[in-house]
């Protein structure tokens, strides 16, 4: 469960209770929520063509490819508040549908699709069924209807003689086996490429157990954007990857990593013994060109903007030699990724020509169903654990000439020839970043194009000199239409201090205000972290929001799903919007003041008392009628008024009987690791009460650390957040001296000021409310 109250984690267990969601129906065997599964290198896809329809798309490059259509009796995909009931007993149910397939092993065929089904029979022995569907099909090899009656139904290739009786009462799953034409099912490459596709429509289940209950509820619209990618979501239908996106109250943008494992067309190589990537007879490979296609589609119908993201990042085994980007050694740059993905060199004329047709396949694609929205995503020069970046390719090396031999690490302090070698390589990657967007606006003149970079790795500590190569100033606005951040590293870590002082180096180096700036935290590699590392995301978007960023993206959707994230209001940014201004001064510095708690207290029938305390702090209020003095102060007040909204936005106050600190408040004690650290105020003696202190006076600020004042070496950030540079040393005292202002708004959304009343002596109410932040 959240700790918060504005999201939480649906587990399994919550997902059934009938509080806890909404529940609807669907016909078992529903189009949306078939998947496809397959070996590399070979693709397919499977999209939804009407309520009752669906399609796979395929491409086979050896002869022992085999892709399964599937359907499983547990939902494993969906996030546990939309997921369908699990039911594996099939024994009442009938299943019809009509097939037609081209480029495919034909149903009559000895390895023509067979329908597998695994679970357990009767005595509760696991086992498999292989059920041949031309036994169950009247047409023709390639147009047939099919129809099953899984309470008697019969594996085995020829029918009554090798049957073999399915008990389907127990089922995990099933599948539809897809072969080319030339399969053996031995090791070896087919002649050349084989393009597959089969339609399935008219698919009907009826009988006893046709019928899933399934999770229908809709979370409200919470503001956050949502990311997604093709490497994860290949094998779903985008139909129930949209309804999950929907359904999780997620809306306007979702970014969209098109992948860097599975777009593309593949030739075989025989000299390399490989398949590398091509673009012979097309440019993305048919699974992957229908799947987008569908995705767009429904998308744009939806209200969504879908932005497409491509990074310089592919699959190692695929990629061309002359590509790659190499360290000192000669070795490519590889990703920590089992199989490992490597980064393609901005100074490869043949892997930056390629990219920009795969940007411009995707914009022409993206075109066709609405505004073009293209990111290029963390497009860099690959740093090594240690150090070593890899500029070192035979391409990088005839642009940026002998002077790369004195670059191998980029960690500590560079001369100045080192540093005009890092200053040309970001001159080469914001060249090519820049070819890309051509090419895309070249295709969509409105196009918005956006850059994606990661803050943990181009702006390390240890490698100061870095950002002169990963983030050139070549990419200074107006190069790009908006600047993403993605620093979960920092998140993760529980580093808020270094997420705001990433975001604003990034900021100053490259001039986008905070307006043109979008944020993405996450996300979740280890379920078993999923409690201590959402609370930190669900933290950082809020960070964000105050720094001024309007978008936030939660990344991504396959970890939102697993760990059943669930966000109700953490996006409402207007609900709780803030004016960083001070109420008039003079107005206030006659108010009233009110401190008020909440206690609940139950009077039993013998007289006795129990009470509870609800808050843990006192809230304050405040009546800064008595500083209206004149009529000029009503003016004053009513235009002030008039600019809050009413109670809509907040506002500072100085607390005309509690403003400052009072002398050095600790704020925290040192643990070597810990960077940043919140203002608070200790209130009593016995048994002090610590408030937050979030509104700190700008300028009046002074830190020390063991005693002794620090002049530099932190940062005030906002919310009231001390940021070291260098985390102080463990069992150090750090406190804090300054001024602070109370976060109020208006208490009522009316405020009545009578003159008359006012000349006769009477001064207005003006209730202000303190605002927990």
């Amino acid at each position: 469960m959240g700790q918060n109250g504005g999201w939480w984690l649906a587990g399994d267990a919550d997902a059934v209770r009938a509080q806890k969601r909404e529940t609807g129906w669907i016909k078992r065997f529903d189009p949306r929520f078939w998947t496809v599964n397959f070996p590399r290198p070979m693709m397919a896809a499977v999209t939804t063509t009407g309520p009752q329809a669906m399609r796979v798309d395929a491409v086979f490059y050896r002869s022992d490819d085999l892709a399964g259509l599937i359907w499983a009796s547990a939902d494993t995909v969906d996030h546990p508040l939309l997921r369908y009931e699990t039911a594996g007993d099939y024994r009442g149910c009938t299943l019809g549908f009509r097939w037609r397939s081209s480029g495919l092993m034909p149903l009559d065929a000895i390895n023509g699709p067979t329908l597998t089904i695994e679970g357990r029979d009767a005595a509760g022995a696991a086992r498999s069924w292989y059920v041949r569907l031309w036994n169950y099909a009247t047409g023709t090899p390639e147009d047939a209807q099919i129809s099953i009656d899984f309470g008697h139904l019969a594996g085995g290739f020829l029918l009554p003689d090798e049957a073999d009786p399915v008990w389907a009462g127990d089922v995990d799953r099933m599948f539809v086996s897809l072969v080319p034409p030339g399969y053996t099912g031995a090791d070896g490459e087919l002649a050349a490429p084989v393009e597959c596709r089969v339609e399935i429509d008219g698919l009907a289940c009826d009988g006893a157990g046709s019928t899933l209950a399934i999770g229908d509820g809709l979370v409200p619209p919470h503001g956050l954007c949502i990311a997604t990618g093709y490497d994860d979501a290949y094998d779903q239908t985008p139909a129930r990857l949209l309804r999950q996106i929907v359904g999780l109250g997620y809306r306007g943008a979702i970014d969209h990593y098109v992948g860097m494992s599975h777009y593309f067309r593949l030739e075989w190589n025989a000299g390399a013994g490989l398949h590398l990537i091509s673009l012979a007879g097309g440019v993305l490979n048919v699974a992957a060109d229908a799947w987008h296609r569908d995705f767009l589609a429904r998308a744009a119908a939806l209200d969504f903007e879908p932005i497409l993201s491509m990074s310089y990042e592919l699959l190692d085994q695929h990629v061309w030699n002359d590509w790659k980007q190499r360290g000192p050694d000669g070795v490519q740059a590889l990703t920590g990724w089992s199989p490992p993905s490597t980064l393609l060199s901005p100074a490869s004329d043949g892997a930056m020509g390629y990219l920009r047709t795969i940007a411009t396949t995707f914009a022409a694609m993206a075109a066709g169903v609405g505004r073009v929205h293209f990111q290029l995503g963390e497009p860099w020069w690959w740093v090594r654990a240690d150090g070593t970046i890899c500029i070192h390719d035979d391409a990088a090396r005839l642009a940026l000439g002998p002077g790369v031999d004195a670059v191998a690490s980029v960690k500590g302090a560079l001369s100045a020839a080192q540093t005009a070698v890092l200053d040309a390589a970001g001159a080469l990657l914001a060249a090519s970043t820049a070819s890309i967007a051509a090419a895309v606006r070249g295709v969509a003149a409105d196009a918005e194009m956006l850059l994606l970079t990661y803050l943990p790795t181009v702006l390390a500590a240890d490698s100061p000199e870095l950002r002169r190569a990963d983030m050139p100033v070549g990419w200074a606005s107006p190069a790009f239409d908006r600047l993403q951040f993605e620093d979960y590293d920092y998140v993760l870590a529980g580093d808020a201090g270094a997420s705001a002082r990433g975001a604003a180096t990034a900021a100053a180096r490259l001039g986008y205000p905070a307006g043109d700036q979008d944020y993405f935290t996450g996300f979740v590699l280890d379920p078993a972290d999923a409690a201590t590392q959402w609370p930190r995301i669900a933290d950082a978007v809020t960070a964000a929001r105050a720094r001024g960023v309007p978008r936030l993206f939660v990344w991504a959707l396959p970890q939102v799903a697993r760990d059943g994230f669930t966000c109700f209001d953490l996006g409402e940014g207007e609900l709780n919007a803030f004016d960083d201004v001070d109420f008039p001064l003079a107005l206030g510095a006659q108010a009233s003041v009110a401190p008020g708690f909440s206690t609940a207290i139950v009077t039993t029938a013998a007289g006795v008392e129990q009470r509870n305390a609800d808050w843990a702090d006192a809230r304050l209020r405040f009546d800064a009628g008595p500083g209206v003095r004149s009529e000029g102060d009503i003016a004053t007040l009513l235009a002030f008024f008039r600019a809050r909204r009413g109670a809509a936005r907040g506002f500072r106050f100085r607390d005309p009987f509690d403003s400052d600190s009072g002398g050095d408040q600790r704020i925290g004690i040192g643990d070597g690791v810990a960077t940043s650290f919140a203002l608070v105020k200790s209130d009593g003696d016995d048994d002090p009460q610590i408030r937050a202190i979030t509104r700190p006076v700008a300028g009046s600020v002074s830190i020390s650390l063991a005693g002794e004042a620090l002049a530099s070496g932190w940062t005030l950030l906002d919310g009231g957040i001390v940021s070291f540079e260098t985390a102080p040393a463990a069992g150090a005292a750090i406190t804090a001296a300054y001024v602070f202002d109370v976060p109020v708004r208006f208490a009522e959304d009316t405020l009545e000021v009578s003159l008359s009343t006012f000349l006769a002596g009477e001064a207005p109410s003006v209730p202000l409310v303190e605002i927990r932040e």
